[in-house]
């Protein structure tokens, strides 16, 4: 693990479900080749955790508070949390 690597862990409220807002979250992870998951919640929010490059995480992080063309964003939630290795950002 290098200094730069981080992790996140997020809860996005808002209309997040419902979507395409993990799909969509997945595309940009992969995008940024950071590694992950985001699941529905259910209380209607989306958990997402991702690992990667700091600066990239946390541009995935500023997409999240945007979302999809059809969410409605509210509030996220930010938690830095320790690297862990994990392969791929899957949909859960």
């Amino acid at each position: 693990m290098q200094d730069s690597q981080m992790g996140i862990h997020c809860f996005v409220s808002g209309k997040v479900q419902g979507v395409w807002y993990r799909a969509s979250t997945r595309e940009v992870a992969n995008q940024l080749g950071l590694t992950g998951w985001a699941r529905n919640c259910a209380d209607g929010r989306v958990e997402v955790m991702a690992f990667g490059e700091r600066a990239k995480v946390m541009q995935l992080y500023d997409w999240l508070q945007e979302g999809p063309r059809r969410a409605k964003v509210l509030a996220v939630s930010l938690e830095e949390i320790a690297w862990q290795e994990i392969a791929g950002f899957k949909v859960e």
